[in-house]
């Protein structure tokens, strides 16, 4: 697993774009795991905080109780205006919560919150960045894992 640093750091334009499609919209799609292991998903704002990519969640509600049981996730950016520009991003990994005492150790800067809530740093199994191809006859599909190249589809 890796930071969204590292993930900058190995692969930078394809983290400047993924960034940007995360930063194009407010909310995005959190996919988690109830209980029972069905999934679950939910609306979530995503946030950069030093190296890490950052969701925080309400006190107790039901992702931040399926992210503290079992810290898989997906993240789906928001597809904005349906045209494909930019692409459609997704990441997936393990979340990591931050404890309650140690928040402001991980914000870069003030946040605004009506109330308590959890932090979760969101480390980094892979990056899908899926659009349109040059000519917008095929989609283009890049890929990253921790440790290894971007890996590029045409499909």
């Amino acid at each position: 697993m890796a930071t969204w640093k590292q993930f900058s750091d190995e692969a930078p334009e394809l983290a400047r774009a993924v960034r940007a499609r995360l930063q194009f919209t407010k909310h995005h799609v959190l996919a988690t795991l109830r209980g029972n292991g069905a999934p679950r998903v939910s609306g979530t704002e995503v946030d950069f905080h030093g190296e890490h990519l950052t969701i925080g969640s309400m006190l107790n509600a039901v992702k931040a109780r399926d992210l503290q049981r079992d810290p898989r996730y997906a993240i789906h950016s928001n597809p904005g205006d349906g045209s494909m520009d930019g692409g459609d991003a997704k990441i997936s990994g393990r979340a990591t919560e931050v404890p309650a005492d140690r928040i402001d150790h991980y914000l870069d800067r003030p946040i605004e919150a009506p109330g308590p809530f959890h932090l979760f740093l969101m480390d980094i199994d892979d990056v899908v960045l899926a659009g349109l191809n040059d000519s917008r006859t095929g989609m283009l599909i890049q890929l990253w894992r921790p440790g290894q190249p971007v890996q590029t589809f045409d499909r």
